[in-house]
């Protein structure tokens, strides 16, 4: 995957986010998303649901992978930072300037991107299973 992204044939009508259910880092990282996604443009599912580990398979992507964050869009895949500066691009809030930072090789991305990953459960925590989205973002969420 040296792109930073995987295709298929079809693809998904909103933007898919699959991230990693039982980060904290992550379930903050979606409820800030969710804010400033007042179109409701993302649809989200954790990877360690059934949905994720489908969606990731489709893709091409290892399913037993959780220290991503996946991006669907259309038919194509993105993953890591590639991932991550896609989504912000799309929020309404001044970290979309953020997105800048595409121009930097994705390696170099990817490198403090995983630094980062290694480290989430022991500056966050983790929660000993997948978070329940409220009744008012549910719909949001792929079962």
């Amino acid at each position: 995957m040296n792109s930073g992204m995987t295709s298929r044939a079809g693809g998904p009508p909103n933007p898919i986010i699959l991230f990693d259910g039982v980060c904290n880092f992550c379930n903050r990282s979606v409820r800030w998303i969710i804010r400033h996604d007042q179109r409701g443009y993302f649809r989200f599912a954790p990877l360690q649901s059934d949905t994720g580990a489908k969606l990731q398979q489709e893709f091409g992507l290892d399913p037993n992978a959780l220290d991503t964050l996946v991006l669907i869009e259309g038919r194509r895949a993105f993953v890591k930072s590639t991932a991550a500066l896609r989504i912000l691009r799309r929020v309404r809030s001044g970290w979309r300037v953020v997105y800048a930072l595409i121009v930097l090789p994705r390696p170099v991305r990817d490198f403090a991107y995983d630094w980062f990953a290694r480290r989430r459960y022991r500056w966050f925590g983790k929660r000993d299973q997948c978070m329940v989205p409220s009744p008012g973002v549910r719909e949001r969420f792929l079962s």
